[in-house]
């Protein structure tokens, strides 16, 4: 007997955890990474820089995402790209959950 794929919700792959950021790596490659991250009412990361494009993909609650001085909130379903050499920062509004999908090229 063969045992079937199954095919998981993202959101339920990573839990909350209170004052925390949690973090679970899907995929790890030289190419590039996709990594769920679950952040608490005010948690975030700070500003810094990345030498790829990343895109964060919004799985639950919402998030202030700051790009180069330019904050944007982004909510469950939707996206944004973070340009290489940009500066950025996340912070929770709410509690949130996220794909971030980065690209090394």
């Amino acid at each position: 007997m063969t045992t079937r794929p199954t095919a998981p919700r993202l959101a339920d792959l990573v839990d909350y955890q209170s004052s925390a950021v949690v973090s679970k790596t899907l995929i790890e490659k030289k190419t590039g990474t996709v990594t769920l991250f679950a952040f608490d009412k005010g948690q975030g990361l700070s500003e810094h820089t990345a030498p790829f494009d990343a895109m964060v993909y919004v799985l639950d609650g919402a998030v202030e995402i700051t790009i180069s001085g330019k904050p944007v909130i982004a909510r469950q379903g939707e996206m944004i790209i973070m340009p290489a050499h940009e500066p950025h920062a996340l912070k929770g509004i709410e509690r949130f959950k996220m794909m971030l999908t980065m690209i090394r090229s």
